[in-house]
């Protein structure tokens, strides 16, 4: 668990009454899971779309901001669904099921919406849009807001940070191969050996922020 690091302009607002403890809270929430905690380079959630789609900039900012969508949209209803009909009928077995379906349906709507918007960006994420389902990423960050008993702000304001981490480390990994592309790798580190170590290398930059926030 690291130690909040807090400057003192936002010291001095929470001690004159100009900032809030819920600000502060919101804020290392932000910080953590973006930088501290980040799904992929920390938690390893979401490996498939990350070294699948990371190919062009371009192609990874798509396939970003539809995590981020669904990722949002997903922790909002899944947030509902367990607090008013879940954990009332005593039926919190069917969590993962249930939110499972509820992903499924907002993966169907951001493909129908892609098709007619951005067919070039539907074609370049192809088979990896509607692994979005599978990925566990999503999942696992709808299931970890209900069981840190997150309110409703929170777990979307959590989850919209995950997803925005995910987004990052994957426009930076893929910038990174971009520009690897055109370097003189030798023969037996091209592809999926020197992509793997580069992955490394990117998760222990992100380390360097272990000690900014504590673990969301």
């Amino acid at each position: 668990m690291g130690e909040i690091n807090i400057s003192k302009e936002v010291i001095q607002g929470f001690v004159d009454g100009s900032v809030s403890v819920e600000a502060i809270t919101l804020f290392a929430i932000v910080i953590g899971a973006i930088f501290v905690n980040n799904v992929v380079l920390s938690q390893f959630l979401g490996i498939c779309p990350f070294l699948g789609v990371s190919s062009k900039v371009e192609t990874s900012a798509g396939m970003g901001m539809a995590v981020t969508f669904v990722m949002a949209l997903a922790t909002v209803v899944t947030w509902a669904l367990q607090n008013f009909i879940l954990v009332p009928f005593g039926i919190e077995y069917m969590q993962t099921i249930v939110f499972i379906l509820v992903i499924a349906a907002l993966v169907q709507m951001v493909e129908i919406v892609l098709k007619k918007v951005s067919p070039a960006l539907y074609q370049a994420l192809g088979i990896f849009l509607p692994l979005i389902t599978t990925n566990c990423a999503v999942l696992g960050v709808a299931i970890i807001a209900v069981q840190k008993d997150f309110d409703l702000l929170t777990s979307v304001v959590y989850s919209t940070s995950i997803a925005v981490g995910f987004a990052l480390a994957l426009i930076l990994f893929a910038g990174i191969r971009e520009r690897l592309d055109v370097e003189d790798v030798p023969q037996g580190m091209r592809g999926v050996p020197i992509a793997l170590i580069t992955a490394g290398l990117l998760a222990m930059a992100f380390m360097g922020f272990a000690n900014v926030v504590p673990l969301p």
